[in-house]
């Protein structure tokens, strides 16, 4: 389907210059500015927003990591100067709600800001999206995935960090496909092998990597769509399918890039 929605972001900044506070901000976050396969999410999840005539904002250049791997790698003091570099920016615009595709930045925004002082109204995009289904503005989805085997993984950080395992998918359940479950899935779920900053390092000696069980498990269901709701899952996933050479074969797509690619935006 071709892509009918052209958009342009709005930056916070330039709405701020007219004299005006957008309802919304969408943590982009460094997987969503910086990665270029996330950055199709981050495209697919604006051009949702723009459907929906959000009144949002970005920060563009002034948004820095939100300090998530710093802290789990224990780089407490690096976490701490850019959570209070964050908040400054954030009161500077009077920002109240935050909306973020990123489980791993809604966990430290939502949960760990607050100690300093940066109290937020924040959002998954599994669950922004969830409430924009059930209000039923986002009904115009097409049959695109109907023949398609989906396999949904749950991110840590969004699941047992937050208990949010029904929002991802009530999404998936509205673009119509065959949903099936890995055998450990919701709270007995695996980790893709990516948190606490291991995403950045090799696996200790004589174990197996965590990626490629994950993998394994998610290919044995038959799907030949693994859907993620996590930057860090959809680059251990992504690896993953390319270790078990299965790429030609499996897709590995973020939930808010099938539900943009069903309304045909």
């Amino acid at each position: 389907m071709e892509n009918v929605i052209k958009i342009k972001v709005p930056v916070i900044a330039n709405v701020f210059a007219t004299g005006r506070t957008p309802e919304w901000l969408f943590w982009v976050g460094s997987a969503g500015a910086f990665d270029d396969r996330y950055k199709k999410v981050t495209q697919a999840f604006a051009k949702i927003l723009a459907f929906l005539q959000i009144d949002y904002a970005v920060l563009g250049v002034e948004e820095s990591d939100s300090g998530d791997v710093a802290r789990r790698a224990g780089n407490e003091m690096l976490f701490q100067m850019q959570v209070m570099t964050n908040i400054e920016i954030m009161k500077a615009y009077n920002v109240k709600k935050i909306v973020t595709c990123c489980p791993h930045d809604f966990n430290t925004l939502k949960n760990e800001y607050p100690d300093f002082g940066g109290n937020y109204e924040v959002w998954h995009h599994s669950q922004f999206l969830d409430k924009m289904i059930e209000e039923g503005r986002l009904d115009k989805v097409s049959n695109l995935f109907e023949n398609n085997i989906i396999v949904f993984h749950d991110p840590c950080y969004l699941g047992r960090a937050n208990q949010e395992y029904e929002a991802p998918r009530s999404v998936l359940d509205h673009v119509p496909s065959i949903k099936v479950e890995m055998k450990r899935n919701r709270s007995f779920g695996l980790c893709c092998g990516a948190g606490g900053g291991q995403m950045f390092k090799e696996a200790e000696k004589g174990t197996k990597e965590v990626f490629i069980e994950r993998t394994e498990e998610a290919l044995a269901t038959g799907a030949d769509i693994i859907a993620t709701a996590c930057p860090f899952c959809m680059v251990m996933m992504t690896d993953g399918i390319k270790y078990k050479n299965r790429e030609d074969e499996i897709k590995n797509y973020d939930i808010a890039e099938l539900l943009c690619l069903a309304m045909g935006l």
